[in-house]
């Protein structure tokens, strides 16, 4: 939208592979009077077109700093933000109102509106810096916005006038006013009380449905259990969510740890992600879409014994459901054929093998508890061949 700076990119286009958001290395030093300060240190992080994320953490965990380097509030010490295709981190400060004003849409925790204007004029403020919809086409949308949050009665209305949670319906009006695809909100339901908090958070659910993106700090458990992922983050490190259900008996710091040695992959609908038969060598979780574990059965067909949605993870995957990597495990042969379900295609991220062993070496629960379901699907492919 904007040209760079001279700042070097090390993400080519197909580095980028579709996802809307990329934070890439990013970390971030603050200057103190004790010392430099490391807020964020090192975060990959990946959203796709579509997606609620939450992002969750302890208090000074670097939740708002990484949501100020996707808003360019703030600037990365070292490290890469492309949002689309921009690269956010090389814009000057000139380009970054600008970007940020149609291509972005923020949500404050303390609402942020304007005390002398009215809630109306407060929502058409942001066409007008922007220059986006004709003048007169500017209030009809602000009455609009005012309306879908149920606020068209208080229109004229200065915001002192107005409760907390009905101002920080205003504010997700603001926020929508040049029809933005991304949604950022930093903890938008932290000073509301729970009645409010939750009209507030089914207004965000229809947002997404709507097809907004929304990328929201929370500290509300049960919220973040209702979006699409969580990203968990953790004196300034990111931890993969899906990563942290796998191996949930794994403690913080190997988790840490292993989230620095994922690597994404994006399959394709009805391409094959391995063969029956093939080495073990990678581990996967998925994240995004579904994939689906192909048998062949005695008599030579081919059945789908299991679909496997994000959270779920397979490497081998005889399994009907959420299945241990046995072939890694146990270094024998993939026995089903995995491909990308054929509706939606599949996202996963893998662990290799050196990874994936090291991590089972430093839990014993871990492998215990991933050898007792390796039996347990063993077992259960044997019961499905055998009706077959």
């Amino acid at each position: 939208m904007f040209g760079r700076s001279k700042t070097t990119s090390t993400l080519s286009k197909a580095d980028r592979n579709g996802h809307l958001i990329i934070m890439h290395a990013v970390a971030k030093t603050f200057k103190t009077a004790a010392g430099p300060f490391t807020a964020l240190k090192n975060v990959d992080l990946r959203v796709n077109r579509g997606e609620f994320v939450a992002i969750i953490g302890k208090s000074g965990s670097g939740k708002s700093t990484l949501l100020n380097m996707l808003t360019g509030i703030d600037r990365p010490t070292s490290g890469e933000v492309y949002v689309g295709e921009t690269p956010v981190h090389t814009l000057s400060e000139g380009q970054m109102a600008k970007w940020r004003g149609r291509n972005l849409g923020i949500v404050f925790q303390f609402f942020q509106l304007l005390p002398t204007l009215s809630l109306v004029e407060n929502i058409m403020l942001p066409m007008d810096f922007c220059h986006m919809y004709a003048p007169r086409e500017r209030k009809r949308r602000a009455m609009e916005l005012l309306d879908m949050v149920k606020m068209t009665q208080h229109a004229n209305k200065l915001p002192s006038a107005i409760s907390g949670g009905q101002q920080q319906r205003v504010a997700i009006a603001r926020a929508l006013a040049n029809d933005p695809p991304i949604i950022v909100a930093d903890e938008p339901t932290g000073n509301l009380d729970s009645k409010t908090a939750e009209h507030v958070f089914e207004l965000f659910e229809g947002l997404v449905q709507q097809g907004k993106t929304i990328v929201m700090v929370t500290h509300d458990s049960d919220k973040a259990k209702r979006v699409h992922r969580a990203v968990i983050v953790s004196d300034g490190e990111v931890l993969e969510e899906y990563l942290a259900r796998a191996f949930s008996t794994l403690s913080q710091e190997q988790l840490i740890w292993a989230s620095h040695n994922v690597e994404p992959e994006q399959h394709e609908p009805g391409s094959i992600v391995f063969h029956s038969g093939s080495a073990p060598d990678q581990f996967y979780i998925i994240t995004r879409g579904a994939a689906e574990v192909v048998l062949r059965t005695p008599d030579g067909q081919n059945i789908v014994a299991a679909r496997l949605t994000p959270g779920q993870y397979f490497g081998e995957t005889p399994a009907l459901a959420r299945g241990a990597s046995v072939a890694l495990l146990r270094g024998t042969e993939r026995t089903a054929t995995v491909r990308a379900a054929l509706d939606t295609g599949v996202e996963v991220i893998t662990l290799d093998r050196n990874t994936f062993n090291a991590l089972i070496a430093q839990s014993e629960p871990t492998r215990e508890s991933l050898d007792e379901t390796a039996d347990r699907r063993y077992a259960e492919t044997e019961a499905l061949l055998k009706k077959k």
